[in-house]
């Protein structure tokens, strides 16, 4: 739409008077659109360029080689790898958490003989945030409340570890294992972990396959080993996806005492302030806390984290 006005249409200089300053600024308004438009076209083409890209020639999951020969399965790579790469602001947080949260995640898998790999399941589930999903799951795990109870992770009023990172990874660790010791294969232990043992185990017999990249499977499922591995692509190889991450963007590792807890806690904000510490900072290092108190009536212990870093003091 042309939008025409009787006084532009007249002046030929308008002057604008900043009376803070007591200046005079001078503007020539200009009816040339079309020349300013090509300009800004020829801008765009000078500056602006979207790439397509290549998987690589090869990969591997946990050690296990991606049949990347087959045309299929190439192809899903291949879509992941944009999606993500062109995701560009959400990329560029998963690096920013990563950096934050792998520290944590990396030893704890390791010590339970979980492949490094896995650490990219965490990050696609729940771009290393403790969100819930539609279905309820929820942390950085994406634990369903049963499932969660069932491998050792303690939810009820007051407590949900769920939203714990360490304890939520380590009851990921028993499932990781135990569905590894079902299939043998790390590949479709992935797979489980979004769609449930009974499923890929139903669809392996009723398909005749033994391997992940073998199956039809759900849209979800069928892509959710590709996004783990479009991930570890990029963040093996940032630059060579247009990622220029500086050092100084990343999230630092949050730094942190211990604190034990074994009775009741009748205020958190006033535990908190006590601590020289905002109720707000006291959950943002202990979400798993659900209430603002403990009850606590069997004086378990819990050990919260208490920030040692000045910057989260109260002032």
């Amino acid at each position: 739409m042309k939008r025409k006005s009787t006084i532009a249409n007249l002046l030929k200089f308008c002057f604008i008077f900043l009376g803070s300053y007591g200046m005079i600024q001078l503007f020539v308004l200009s009816n040339d659109s079309t020349k300013d438009e090509t300009e800004h076209l020829e801008n765009i083409k000078e500056s602006y360029n979207i790439f397509s890209l290549s998987p690589p020639e090869s990969i591997s999951f946990a050690g296990e080689n991606v049949p990347l020969n087959e045309p299929e399965v190439y192809e899903r790579l291949d879509r992941e790898i944009h999606s993500n790469t062109y995701f560009h602001s959400n990329t560029i947080l998963y690096f920013k958490r990563a950096n934050r949260w792998f520290p944590i995640i990396e030893p704890i898998l390791e010590e339970n003989g979980i492949p490094n790999d896995f650490k990219y399941l965490a990050l696609i589930e729940s771009g290393l945030q403790n969100v819930v999903s539609p279905a309820g799951a929820t942390g950085y795990w994406q634990f369903l409340e049963g499932t969660a109870k069932e491998y050792g992770l303690e939810i009820n009023a007051e407590i949900d570890e769920r939203y714990h990172v360490e304890k939520s990874t380590i009851a990921a660790c028993k499932y990781l294992n135990e569905a590894f010791e079902k299939y043998g294969s790390w590949a479709l232990v992935a797979a489980s972990y979004n769609t449930g043992m009974n499923r890929i185990s139903s669809e392996l017999e009723r398909q005749k396959a033994d391997s992940y990249y073998d199956l039809l499977l759900n849209n979800e499922t069928g892509r959710y080993v590709f996004r783990i591995l479009a991930v570890k692509q990029i963040f093996e190889n940032p630059t060579q996806y247009g990622f220029n991450i500086r050092t100084q963007d990343l999230y630092p590792e949050l730094e942190f005492e211990m604190l034990s807890i074994n009775g009741e806690v009748t205020s958190f904000a006033d535990f908190a302030h006590e601590k020289e510490i905002s109720y707000k900072i006291l959950k943002y290092f202990n979400p798993w806390l659900r209430r603002s108190y403990l009850k606590n009536p069997s004086n378990k212990e819990y050990l919260v984290k208490i920030p040692t870093d000045p910057n989260y003091k109260l002032h």
